[in-house]
């Protein structure tokens, strides 16, 4: 129970940390868009949940479909000829992430971490001192020590 409140409170801190970056790259990409096309709008999306990306991590979005795009912003935008408003953004946005998921690109790392330090440890092992500790007990340990520090670093 107490590490689900955990998973939990992390979400809802990932949370807060794309709330100033959305407000951020809306003040540098929507600064004026009354002569916009859909091109220019995708493109200020795009780098947008790029921004994001950076900012949280090993959590990443995937880049959206155009006619997802098309579809929220018609379905938010209210004013044709008008810029959009923070909050046209905002729930763009939102719609948008929902709609188009979640890609752990961190996942890659983990596996690679997970099966690399491990095999090249051993690797380094046999070749420097082969009998020192035995393979049985050498190789969990280098994987435990490995999934502890991919966990400190909240790789995991």
């Amino acid at each position: 129970m107490g590490q689900s409140l955990n998973k939990f409170a992390k979400e809802e801190k990932k949370g807060m940390e794309i709330g100033p970056v959305i407000e951020e790259c809306y003040d540098r990409y929507f600064i004026n868009t009354n002569d916009w096309n859909s091109a220019d709008f995708c493109h200020a999306v795009c780098q947008t949940v790029e921004d994001i990306n950076k900012t949280l991590g090993s959590t990443q979005f995937r880049v959206p479909k155009t006619k997802t795009l098309e579809n929220a912003y018609k379905k938010h935008h209210q004013g044709k000829g008008k810029s959009l408003t923070k909050e046209e953004f905002q729930k763009i946005l939102q719609q948008v992430i929902l709609d188009t998921g979640v890609t752990n690109v961190g996942a890659k790392d983990m596996l690679f971490y997970l099966y690399g330090v491990p095999a090249t440890a051993l690797f380094f092992k046999q070749r420097l001192v082969p009998n020192l500790i035995p393979n049985e007990a050498f190789i969990p340990l280098v994987t435990s020590a490995t999934v502890f520090l991919l966990a400190k670093f909240n790789k995991i």
